[in-house]
């Protein structure tokens, strides 16, 4: 089984040595997104809501560029710095996903890189 790397500029470029996802069969790995606006590579967003949006925006941006939308999720995992801000996020993330949503672990961390509040991954399958 080939692997294939996905790059967009719909989404900000890697900071790291990593790709923004890789396919490995009819599974789509896509790396943590963080609330950074793809043109300017600035995190976007006091607020974790504002945050949420520009990562979710940020996770279309990869999808797409894949040939993939939010149905094709099957597990995602978020990160945030605050618990406390489980239901902001909820509420956003739960509008991509109105029927059929993806199995999801959620996770309080002490730090994301470059500040940000809240950082998702996602797998999808293509199948």
């Amino acid at each position: 089984m080939a692997k294939e790397t996905i790059a967009t500029d719909r989404a900000p470029q890697a900071i790291g040595p990593y790709s923004q996802g890789v396919w490995a069969g009819d599974f789509f790995y896509m790396s943590g997104q963080i609330p950074l606006d793809s043109a300017s590579g600035s995190l976007k967003g006091d607020s974790i809501a504002e945050q949420t949006e520009q990562v979710m925006e940020n996770i279309a941006g990869v999808l797409s560029a894949a040939g993939l939308d939010f149905s094709n999720v099957v597990k995602s995992t978020i990160y945030l710095v605050d618990l406390a801000d489980f239901a902001v996020v909820n509420e956003i993330y739960g509008k991509r996903f109105p029927s059929a949503p993806p199995a999801r672990s959620t996770v309080e961390v002490k730090g994301l890189p470059r500040q940000s509040l809240v950082e998702i991954e996602m797998v999808a399958w293509r199948g």
